[in-house]
């Protein structure tokens, strides 16, 4: 268990999930955390990170930093992705070894899981068929960060856990048009058209694709959990156990926004994997489950975006 008083440094902390981690680390009253914006600390240069490491010794550390997109981003620059993921998790992850952290926890993607896992999907699939071509890219980055923390816990004795969240949303999200994932996207999108009285909004694929999605408060919740309550090799899946087709996502988001105007689908863009749910069994079996529903979710990411619309021009 981490002390109230740990020195526990959040990399990634003004991202979703990293300032999600940091409101759920001060909500349960831990007093010392240390963060460092981009511009104080460059990732992906090593000797920098090495340099904060031996300065500042966390004793814990949550790994939520990551250049993160949605298939158009990850379509067009699959090099970018790969390299600086790989870069900012292997220099934090040996840093943090090298200079005697208790515990270390990485954030992945379910994307790392085949294209075509056994749905839903166990941790225990990874590695076994092909993955999404569309994400490969940030998918290979990702196993490489689990599996090097894999690899130090069995050959230098570390505890050193890797959490794979499932499509995450909520507030801090990235709304960009062509960079953000697809609920952002979505709520941007009919936002936009509501205000300009579009008669209709036409969104990517058929709609059948199925998803799971989970707040992002929740998630920090889990990870604070884990990193008090679980060790192992294992990864350990982050999520509701919970699906809904990207059309009735669409439907959803539209109402949330009181959007009443036509959907249309543009069947000559790519759908993305058709279904990615994760099994959470493990996480039930450790006392954990989610607490924020989609509806309700997606309310309180759509008041987060209206609150903080300069979020929009990322």
């Amino acid at each position: 268990m981490m002390s109230p008083d740990a020195k526990i440094y959040v990399a990634g902390h003004r991202g979703m999930v990293g300032s999600a981690i940091v409101r759920e680390l001060q909500r349960q009253g831990y007093t010392n955390i240390i963060t460092r914006t981009h511009a104080e600390l460059d990732l992906c240069n090593q000797a920098d990170v090495e340099r904060f490491f031996a300065e500042n010794r966390p004793e814990y550390v949550f790994l939520a930093a990551a250049k993160v997109g949605g298939i158009v981003a990850n379509n067009n620059a699959p090099a970018d992705f790969m390299y600086q993921n790989m870069m900012l998790e292997m220099n934090v992850i040996h840093s943090a070894w090298r200079n005697g952290c208790r515990k270390l926890e990485f954030l992945g993607s379910s994307c790392i899981y085949p294209r075509l896992a056994p749905q839903p999907m166990k941790e225990d699939c990874l590695l076994t068929s092909a993955l999404e071509p569309t994400n490969e890219a940030y998918a290979l980055a990702k196993i490489s960060g689990l599996k090097y923390c894999e690899y130090l816990n069995s050959q230098y004795g570390t505890d050193f856990i890797s959490v794979m969240p499932t499509n995450l949303y909520g507030p801090n999200d990235n709304y960009h048009p062509e960079h953000s994932h697809v609920l952002p996207a979505l709520i941007r999108r009919f936002h936009e058209a509501k205000v300009a009285g579009a008669p209709s909004v036409t969104c990517w694929g058929d709609g059948t694709p199925l998803r799971e999605f989970l707040y992002v408060d929740d998630l920090a919740n889990l990870c604070v959990f884990l990193m008090n309550n679980y060790s192992g090799n294992e990864t350990v899946n982050a999520g509701t156990g919970k699906e809904i087709t990207i059309k009735e996502l669409t439907e959803l988001v539209a109402r949330t926004v009181g959007y009443d105007g036509e959907i249309l689908w543009d069947t000559t863009r790519p759908n993305g994997t058709p279904r990615k749910l994760l099994d959470v069994s493990k996480t039930r079996a450790l006392g954990w489950t989610y607490s924020t529903s989609l509806p309700e979710g997606i309310a309180l990411a759509y008041a987060d975006f209206l609150n903080n619309p300069v979020r929009a021009e990322r």
